[in-house]
């Protein structure tokens, strides 16, 4: 199984509080990856790791055999990165119909691609992100990116603030963009059963470190993801 992308002994630090503590992780490629954790455990840093968004105090990232440690966020978003953050991840200014059409492929009209992934938003393409509702949202930055010609893609908490029926959804369509040859890495705090019948490899987090990687049948229900009391201020999961 080749290796999309992955860290190397990697260590985040925000202030004097270390966030990750010498990290390896390997996400392979076309699958579907789980990181699992409570808030706090590092999950979301790893993705902030991977996309550029935070820097490495140590390690490094490598993506499909080249270091690009010191690559920019906007740089690797170029070379076909997606990053889905669990805030602010749509264009709050922008209609819906524009956030996707920053996304969508050359000649697909927003309406009709969106119509393929979340028939929901279809109604809304005339509305303002910042008028939706949390889960609408959510709807919109997920869409968005599975509608980009993005080859790697990294959702933190996409079904955050949907309904049940919706991010079982939203799960399948990212199994079925992994099923399409594209790397697909997703954060949650938990493995729901939608989520584990899609994934391929889970790794679970606490407090910075990995602590369990397997397959989503050798993952307890319950992993062992305890919250990190000594995690700097504000979501830093």
């Amino acid at each position: 199984m080749s290796v999309e992308i992955a860290l190397r002994a990697a260590r985040v630090r925000y202030g004097p509080l270390e966030a990750l503590h010498g990290v390896d992780l390997a996400m392979p490629t076309a699958r579907l990856t789980v990181l699992a954790g409570r808030n706090g455990a590092g999950r979301t840093t790893v993705l902030r790791a991977l996309a550029g968004t935070v820097p490495l105090a140590e390690g490094r990232v490598d993506w499909r055999g080249t270091d690009v440690t010191r690559l920019p966020a906007f740089v690797r978003a170029r070379r076909g990165l997606a990053f889905v953050p669990d805030q602010r991840a749509v264009f709050a200014s922008l209609t819906v119909a524009e956030n996707l059409a920053l996304a969508t492929r050359q000649g697909t009209g927003p309406g009709r691609a969106v119509a393929g992934v979340y028939p929901a938003l279809r109604p809304l393409l005339d509305r303002r992100a910042a008028t939706l509702s949390g889960g609408e949202q959510r709807m919109l930055a997920v869409a968005r990116a599975l509608l980009s010609p993005a080859r790697l893609l990294l959702l933190d908490e996409p079904s955050q603030g949907m309904s049940p029926e919706t991010a079982a959804r939203t799960y399948a369509l990212l199994g079925e963009a992994a099923a399409a040859g594209r790397t697909v890495v997703v954060a949650e705090q938990s493995l729901p059963p939608a989520l584990r019948a899609e994934a391929s490899v889970v790794h679970v987090l606490r407090r910075g470190a990995v602590v369990l990687s397997g397959e989503p049948g050798e993952i307890p229900e319950e992993p062992p993801v305890a919250a990190d009391p000594d995690r700097p201020g504000g979501r830093q999961g």
